[in-house]
């Protein structure tokens, strides 16, 4: 059989969209005009590039074996709402409505299908967190954590709206609330600041008295038998130490109080003082011992920044206190003498004269009829001896931590501070709207969770951020950990020209996140067809590209999808 070839047109000459149209028909497919809405037809526009990028994180990093070896509803919520809290933190019931398909704002519940989604359905779910949070813990300490480890601890407190949840109670107040009751939470960080576990207590709760139960965790949970606690001078106290830490057998590091401090001032054993706060120098750190703190070593730290800001700190206290007290003594004069008249003069005293906290500093006089006041001069020069000394504790001993290095690991409790600031700023863990002891520590787990997956976030997107991205480069700008924290060249072009090396805008992280939510990702029907769907997203920007480029994440892969499938997925 001869073939015979028979030329029917000449495409050549015909505009390049229709070539590629005809092209398209010619390997089976369906050919549509993009310009007109008889082809294609986008039934909805979602955001997309911020859920990508938290969801695409939690995955990178092992999160979701780590909430459950197997896939189910209630970990495809947890893992929701931990990405939720990151991109929009509200409410559980606002939650729930955001992952529903119907009123949904972003694109978050239908990348894990999670269909509707009930408020009763995210408690539920909060309740399974809960009863996984030892295990959930446990991975987080095995993967950060390990004997001979030094582990920062820290204590806040949040707000509750209520008054049912029996955890709630008034308490040392940190957020600002007058007349709101509030739950207290310790955090547990590595080193470098990555949350590990969190403990609930009762609002009342004081300080120092949650460090046994956080030694146990780390004993009988995490089975860690080496390590060193790092806490402030308020959580490790000498009673902590004595009670706790010690029949432990654990090591820990922490600071004096400015009543210790003051020992320290007189001489002991018939010698000299431990302390001449003469003799410091500046941004230097001085190791001493003392009879009063034995088998600890003391590292004695002068900041003259500190001293500095102080003494004129005290300074315009005491001149608003000499103006406070001078208007007392002016009405006591022009009232009648008598006893009542000095009993008025005392009420006004601790009303007025010591609102400031520095009445001590004055030697006041009161008769019936008249107030006197002067300076106590020898008492402020006593305080301003010790303005910009402190004092770091540890009982580790020399060749396992040097002195600086002791001083720089308590300095790095900063890095806790910052978790609290995040948990309560950004991921909104107050207020706390939900009512039972174990939802808010489900509660407040979850936004823990949430802030572990911030913070690797916040780490891969950090030469795009107002942040210092060259630890190194800051390091050697500071002679000693006692001297002012410094930034990197890198970091001072970047705040000065708002831009990265690469030319890229600098955001903040919140900033970063709603431009990327402008990565839309759309539900597009084919042609011809009333029930065949497949969502695509919009080609990124090349500030967003380089986000995800630096999460490791693609936002960009299609996915197909029809009634038939359900629940299946085919990747293009």
């Amino acid at each position: 059989m001869r073939i015979r070839h028979k030329t029917i047109a000449n495409l050549s000459k015909l505009p390049q969209e229709v070539v590629d149209g005809i092209s398209i028909l010619l390997r089976g497919g369906t050919a549509f005009d993009p310009a007109t809405t008889d082809g294609v037809s986008i039934r909805r526009s979602l955001p997309h590039g911020h859920v990508a990028a938290a969801l695409g994180t939690a995955r990178r990093i092992g999160l979701e074996r780590i909430l459950h070896r197997s896939r189910s509803r209630k970990r495809d919520l947890a893992l929701a709402a931990i990405a939720a809290r990151i991109i929009a933190p509200d409410s559980k019931l606002a939650t729930a409505r955001r992952l529903s398909p119907e009123t949904a704002d972003s694109s978050l519940g239908s990348m894990l299908r999670l269909g509707q989604v009930s408020g009763n359905e995210m408690l539920d779910m909060l309740d399974w967190l809960r009863q996984r949070q030892p295990w959930i813990e446990k991975s987080l300490a095995n993967r950060h954590l390990g004997n001979g480890t030094l582990i920062l601890y820290d204590v806040s407190s949040s707000y509750v709206e209520g008054r049912c949840c029996p955890l709630a109670a008034f308490g040392h107040n940190r957020d600002g609330k007058k007349g709101k009751r509030q739950i207290t939470f310790g955090l547990l960080c590595a080193t470098d600041g990555c949350p590990v576990a969190v403990e609930v207590f009762s609002g009342n709760t004081a300080d120092p008295s949650t460090v046994a139960l956080q030694i146990a965790k780390l004993r009988s949970r995490f089975g860690i038998t080496r390590l060193a606690l790092v806490g402030d001078r308020g959580m490790i106290t000498t009673a902590r130490i004595r009670e706790d830490l010690e029949p432990a057998g654990l090591d820990w590091i922490s600071a004096l109080r400015n009543a210790d401090i003051r020992r320290l001032l007189r001489p002991s054993g018939g010698g000299d003082a431990p302390l001449d706060p003469d003799a410091l120098v500046a941004d230097a750190v001085a190791e001493i011992a003392s009879p009063d703190f034995p088998g600890e070593r003391l590292m004695v730290c002068l900041n003259p920044r500190l001293r500095q800001e102080r003494k004129r700190k005290r300074e315009d206290l005491l001149r608003a206190t000499e103006t406070e007290l001078q208007g007392i003594a002016e009405t006591a004069a022009r009232n009648r003498p008598g006893p009542s008249n000095r009993d008025r003069i005392n009420r006004s005293l601790g009303a007025r004269g010591n609102r400031r906290k520095v009445l001590k500093h004055f030697d006041i006089t009161v008769g019936e009829g008249s107030m006197t006041f002067r300076r106590n001069t020898a008492g402020i020069r006593a305080e301003a001896a010790l303005d910009g000394i402190y004092v770091v504790r540890t009982n580790l001993p020399a060749d396992a931590i040097g002195a600086e290095e002791a001083v720089e690991a308590y300095k790095n409790l900063s890095r806790v501070e910052r978790g609290f600031r995040h948990m309560k700023t950004d991921l909104r863990v107050r207020p706390i709207h939900v009512r039972t002891g174990e939802h808010v520590r489900g509660h407040v787990f979850l936004c823990m969770l949430s802030h572990y997956v911030e913070w690797h976030m916040r780490r891969r997107l950090a030469p795009l951020l107002f942040q210092d991205d060259d630890p190194e480069g800051a390091k050697a700008q500071r002679s000693s950990p006692v001297g002012k924290a410094e930034v990197s060249e890198r970091a001072k072009r970047k705040a000065d020209t708002k831009r990265t090396g690469d030319g890229y805008p600098v955001h903040s992280f919140r900033t970063l996140l709603d431009d990327l939510s402008t990565l839309t990702l759309n539900s597009i029907l084919l042609p011809g067809t009333t029930d065949i769907t497949f969502e695509t997203a919009t080609k990124p920007m090349p500030v967003q590209a380089k986000a995800l480029e630096l999460l490791g994440v693609d936002a960009t892969a299609p996915v197909f999808t029809s009634p038939s499938e359900g629940a299946a997925e085919l990747r293009m």
